[in-house]
Order: C-alpha cells, then structure tokens, then sequence
C-alpha cells in the first residue's frame, strides 16, 4: 500500500492501543513504524542494481510476520531499559501498539497485488489476496480522519471514539473487497468454464482507486485472456478478450535464473514478448494492457535457445508527458466503465486464446 496509508494506519492502530494521555506520542510513534518495513527499499537500493532483485526482494525480511514480532519486542525493550518515559510508565500497551503498528503493514500490503513475503525466510509465493489497488482513497481517508480528530482531541473521549470509528471503517472497507472479489470470480469461473478455460490460473485484481471494476487475468496456451466487472453495471456472462504471449521462448528460457526469480514471485502470470533479439517479460498484474508497470529485459537470443543478460527494467509506455495524457484518458475510460457495461457481446474466439502460438 502506498506509504501516506501505512503512516496513518500505523498512527491509528498505536494511538487507539497506547494510553489516552500518551496520545499524541502514540500517534507519532505509529506513524515512524507504520512506514517502517519500506525501508528495505533504500537498503536494497546499496545492495544490488539488478532491478529484478530489486523487485522480488522488495516486501521480504522486513516484511515477514516471524521477524516483525523480534523488532517489535526489541525496540519495546530499548525504550523502556533507556527511555525512562511513556513506554516504562505503560510497558504492556506499548509494546501492543508498538507490535501492531508494524505486523498491519504487510498484512495491509498483502490486500494487494503486489505480493508479500509474509513469511520470510521461507520461499512460498508472496501473499497476493488483491482486493484493493496499491492507493485507495476510501480505504485510506477514515484513517486519516481519525488521526487528525484524535491529534486534535488528545486525550479526551472523542479521540478513542473517532480512533476505533477509523480502524471500524477502513477494515470494513477491506472485507467488503474481499466479498467483491469473491463475486468477481464466482462470475469470471462460470465465464471461463463456458470457453473451455475452467482450470486455467488465474487471478482477479481492483482495477486503480476502487473496489467496483475489476480485472480477472487467465492464462492460456498462447497467451492470456483478460476480462472486466463492474459490480454496478454488470449483469450478463463476463467476457474476455485474448492476447498472445511467446510461450515458446518463455519454455525455453525458463531455467535462466532472472525467469525463475520472476515466475516465483508472480506465479507465472507473465506476458513474453521478443523484440530486436531480447526477450522482455511483463509481470501481467500491475498495469493496463498492453502497458504495463514492471517490464524486464532478461535474455538474448543464441543459436536456437536464449542466453542470460544482466537484467535490464524498461520504462512503462506511460511515462513522460504524452504517456502521462494517455494514462489519463484510459483513468477516465475506467471511471466510464464502472457505471457503462460495454456495447459489444459475447465471448472470445477460441482460437484467439486457446491455440497453441507458433
């Protein structure tokens, strides 16, 4: 989630915990661990170049719910062994809102799609439930409400009140994303089973800023098929549109280690594409086709197989000025789309999604 989110979510969670004449200590407190875990991203950055790595190892240590708990209990510790302050005047509530300001972060973040190395240091896939984008305004503004009214308010009632209202509503907010998708996907597997499709892996996603579009991406022999859901304008079977994806190239570079690395962290969901001798993969979950966020340069062609580069991230087709006018204008189509269903019908072609690509 993005970090103004993790700030106040972190702020509420600590200052609802902590006690009432602590409040705005609490609140500060929240906001530093709040946005704490993200700081891998400038350790990262001294680390490595490589913008794979950079990715795939964005959200892991720091990020783990067994390693949270240890950095919770050892702060806690400093504070009341050298503070001699709020934290040993009130050792148990501290430590509480101390521990949940930092395990909400990447329970948060694992809402979306990025994914989440819950986990670390072992290695399933990072948790990606993808129920909401990475910014939502109507998750994040009851948060910040109650840390405005609660700094205001500092230790009288209304403070604790409008406290808990906040953390109320923003988690309310995450449970109906959660019953959204489930929606979204009963309909997109009766739609997916209708082509031919019903074991393909797939997965749904909010489309960016709400909880009412949604895209559910499935892949193909040749490729992917991509659909769309408004829960407000919607009704009929979905239907999906099918894109091609060099599958070949992707079986036979598949024991390159970048390629790995990718198809761990995102499941598979990738597009292939070879252009001008290189074979560039798109992670399929972050982006609107055909743009989209994360685009690497991986290997070279050799002979009739493919050779390792040292990876190479590629600008999204969105950035700079005439990029950033079109992503606006395909914003506003998706505002569009969530009170229009489409004029056009009907289901794919099967050859546009189920053949196998030459």
């Amino acid at each position: 989630m993005d970090s103004f989110t993790q700030i106040v979510l972190g702020g509420a969670v600590a200052a609802a915990i902590a006690p009432a004449g602590h409040r705005r200590a609490a609140l500060l407190a929240g906001a530093a661990l709040g946005t704490l875990p993200d700081l891998d991203a400038l350790l990262l950055g001294f680390t490595t170049t490589d913008p794979v790595a950079l990715m795939t190892e964005h959200r892991s240590y720091s990020h783990s719910l067994l390693v949270l708990p240890w950095v919770a209990a050892l702060i806690w510790w400093l504070f009341k062994r050298f503070g001699h302050g709020r934290v040993a005047q009130a050792p148990a509530r501290w430590f509480w809102a101390i521990l949940l300001a930092l395990v909400t972060h990447p329970l948060l973040d694992a809402f979306t799609v990025y994914g989440t190395q819950l986990w670390w240091p072992f290695t399933p896939p990072p948790t990606m439930w993808s129920s909401v984008f990475i910014i939502d305004p109507l998750y994040t503004v009851w948060l910040l409400l109650a840390c405005v009214v609660a700094w205001v308010a500092r230790a009288r009632p209304l403070a604790q009140k409008a406290l808990v209202a906040g953390l109320v509503l923003s988690c309310g907010y995450l449970g109906w994303s959660l019953l959204a998708k489930h929606t979204v996907e009963r309909d997109a597997d009766r739609a997916l089973a209708a082509i031919g499709l019903g074991d393909a892996p797939r997965f749904s996603v909010a489309t960016p800023f709400n909880t009412l579009l949604w895209q559910v991406v499935a892949m193909t022999p040749s490729g992917y098929v991509i659909g769309e859901r408004s829960l407000v304008a919607d009704d009929g079977p979905m239907t999906f549109e099918g894109h091609p994806s060099n599958v070949q190239a992707l079986r036979q570079a598949a024991a390159l280690p970048a390629v790995q690395r990718l198809a761990w962290f995102n499941r598979g969901f990738m597009r292939a594409q070879v252009v001008q001798g290189q074979l560039q993969l798109s992670d399929l979950r972050m982006g609107l086709e055909p743009d989209y966020t994360f685009t690497f340069a991986v290997a070279r062609a050799e002979g009739e197989g493919w050779v390792a580069i040292t990876p190479l991230q590629l600008r999204p087709a969105y950035e700079g000025a005439q990029g950033r006018a079109t992503l606006k204008r395909r914003f506003a189509g998706l505002w569009q789309r969530i009170w229009h269903a489409p004029t056009a019908t009907g289901v794919i072609a099967p050859k546009a999604g189920l053949t196998e690509a030459p």
